[in-house]
């Protein structure tokens, strides 16, 4: 990491909107105390979904997380699911069992889990499109599939072992687990990711996972790199089951 750069990681949001405040709160109040850095915020994918407030975790996103940082956004296999459903409900119906139906419900279109009906599909898909705001859908459209700083590379889910980083697949970059999780590989670059939860961010040899699972538990996470430096910040504690 360049010796000028304070970089924030945050893992998956899914959707809730007090959380990603409390963390950024919690961003800001740290970066105050590293005055003369460059604060780098790199968000990890999965924004929506899941959890009860898509539409407004975008809105937060796209009006500008925190004041006078570099932002980079990249895409998460949700974001991909919810624009493919956008392109062919009829093919893509299953976005809204894995948390489309919740997305939809953001934004005053009600659906629900394991329709079917291809009318009924596309009576959706039209309904969504017509609440779904341009700035929303540009913001979804113009995401990145991975951010490289230092010795670090960002990417929702995963890398394929073995393969360089410039010539990963897209599918895998946001939906990859195995081999990715389980190979002992060293990647050109430490990996930086979400979409896997893990009770707590993990450090490993070759990857760092920060998806704390925010709309089942309550904790959203980001990692902190500064120089040689590795910390963490997280929203609290679990969630009660």
């Amino acid at each position: 990491m360049a010796h000028d750069i304070r970089l924030y990681a945050i893992g998956d949001i899914h959707g809730e909107l007090l959380l990603l405040d409390r963390l950024l709160s919690l961003i800001a109040d740290d970066a105050a105390h590293h005055p003369g850095r460059r604060i780098v915020l790199v968000f990890l994918g999965d924004y929506i979904d899941r959890g009860p407030n898509s539409q407004g975790v975008l809105d937060r996103l796209i009006t500008g997380p925190l004041p006078g940082t570099d932002v980079r956004f990249l895409a998460g296999n949700h974001e991909a699911a919810m624009l493919d459903f956008i392109a062919d409900p009829i093919a893509n119906a299953r976005w809204l069992d894995f948390g489309g139906a919740e997305a939809m419900a953001s934004y005053g279109v009600r659906a629900s889990v394991g329709i079917r009906d291809r009318g009924r599909l596309k009576d959706l898909r039209d309904q969504f499109t017509d609440r779904l705001p341009d700035t929303h859908r540009c913001f979804l459209d113009g995401l990145e599939d991975y951010a490289v700083y230092g010795d670090y590379a960002f990417v929702h889910a995963g890398v394929k072992p073995g393969r360089a980083l410039d010539r990963q697949r897209r599918d895998d970059l946001l939906w990859l687990r195995e081999p990715f999780l389980s190979s002992p590989t060293r990647h050109e670059k430490v990996i930086v990711h979400g979409h896997t939860i893990v009770e707590t961010p993990e450090i490993r040899p070759n990857r760092i996972a920060v998806d704390t699972g925010a709309y089942a538990t309550g904790v959203l996470s980001a990692i902190v790199l500064d120089g040689a430096s590795r910390t963490f910040l997280s929203t609290g504690t679990p969630r009660a089951g």
